[in-house]
């Protein structure tokens, strides 16, 4: 039992809750954490995190909490681990439609972050997509945990054309704990990556996922942003002389290969180009530019880009 036992964090991370609310529910409902070794903080039960989840299945209904409360303390034990499954729960509206956001085969933990988000909970969001960062890191949070729940709000919003509020918080959100990470890892060394948007391209929450990446690998870059007109991107690349530069393009709408073309012409050429991004098309794509399949391999040529411009300066 004691390998299934769970801290209070990480059952409030998969059931997109604070700490303080399980607390709450703790002290005021008696729905805590039921083993006990001495010298450790109590730790909750497969049993717990199942009358958990009833207790925030009901109070999302509407339920109040001492109904809810009730309810959770007189369901049966759960069935074992590799059978657990979602609980009945009595005079409550079923999960599914509009009201929930789909995550495929993400985790608990990005369910319960998809939880949060729908409730607008943005402390919540933060503090989740935060612990998630510093435990596993940038690229391993934003595929498994950031991406599905992203997806699955665009899943949603294409078919009910709703969750338009809960995309933007989300975003913010993520965009936050990025800087975050980025703020907290400076680099002394010169900023020899740039970032940017193609001309007319508002999409850059994985650009920024990447500017995070490259912070945490202790790689310098400079960040433009979105909606980069060519002349402006040439005069960057010209200015600053980049060993690298990475062109987002979210759309077939604004992937205009002339664009790369221009940056590979101008007085300073970076060694790299990157057309990074669904928008782009490979047989499209200028001589000389490199399109990574993933973040992961956008990270890794920033980073051997960097490492071959050090060693041509110290050789």
């Amino acid at each position: 039992m004691a390998d299934e036992a769970l801290s209070a964090g990480a059952v409030a991370r998969r059931l997109g809750v604070a700490v303080t609310t399980l607390r709450t529910w703790h002290q005021r409902y008696g729905l805590g954490p039921s083993e006990h070794v001495p010298g450790h903080h109590r730790r909750y039960t497969p049993a717990d995190l199942a009358r958990l989840e009833i207790m925030r299945q009901l109070t999302g209904d509407g339920v109040s909490p001492a109904a809810a409360a009730r309810w959770a303390r007189q369901a049966p034990a759960p069935a074992p681990p590799q059978a657990l499954g979602p609980t009945p729960r009595p005079h409550a509206a079923r999960d599914g439609g509009g009201s929930t956001i789909p995550v495929g085969r993400a985790g608990p933990v990005a369910r319960g972050l998809a939880r949060a988000a729908m409730r607008l909970d943005s402390a919540v969001i933060g503090e989740t997509i935060a612990h998630a960062l510093v435990t596993d890191g940038v690229v391993a949070t934003w595929d498994g945990l950031l991406r599905p729940v992203l997806a699955g709000i665009g899943e949603r919003h294409a078919a009910t054309a709703g969750l338009i509020e809960v995309e933007h918080l989300m975003s913010r959100c993520v965009s936050e704990a990025l800087a975050a990470v980025a703020r907290a890892r400076p680099t002394a060394e010169p900023a020899r990556i740039l970032l940017s948007c193609a001309d007319e391209e508002q999409h850059s929450l994985p650009l920024e996922v990447l500017a995070a990446a490259l912070a945490e690998a202790g790689v310098g870059y400079r960040m433009l942003g979105p909606r980069v007109p060519v002349a402006a991107l040439v005069e960057a690349v010209t200015r600053t002389g980049p060993a690298a530069v990475v062109l987002w393009s979210h759309t077939r709408a604004t992937a205009d290969p002339h664009q790369l073309a221009a940056v590979l012409a101008a007085p300073c050429r970076p060694l790299l180009a990157l057309a990074a991004g669904p928008g782009w098309r490979a047989d499209t794509l200028p001589t000389g530019v490199v399109r990574p399949l993933d973040l992961t391999e956008a990270v890794s040529l920033a980073v051997a880009v960097r490492d071959s411009l050090d060693r041509s300066m110290t050789g």
